[in-house]
């Protein structure tokens, strides 16, 4: 926390809610990523935006870095929505 930074009782309860949800987001996020590279099959540069943002996302959660690259550097949908399932 920043110096001389102050939460209200209420701020401090919210804060306090996303970090015991922030597996939930992070699960739901990368559900949603799956379902717009599935969408965005013939959009290329929209497909590697979304790819990036499922690779950081992935790292993010803990998962094998040498399989995230692997699944990310092939472009294999089926393989990323596995992966995701498996995490979560």
């Amino acid at each position: 926390m920043a110096k001389g930074q102050h939460f209200t009782p209420y701020q401090q309860g919210i804060v306090k809610r996303y970090y015991e949800n922030k597996d939930t987001l992070a699960t739901q996020k990368l559900g949603e990523v799956v379902s717009e590279l599935y969408l965005a099959a013939g959009n290329e540069k929209k497909s590697e935006k979304l790819w990036k943002s499922a690779q950081t996302a992935l790292l993010n959660a803990k998962a094998s870095p040498s399989r995230v690259e692997k699944i990310c550097a092939e472009k294999n949908l089926e393989a990323l929505a596995k992966l995701v399932n498996e995490l979560f």
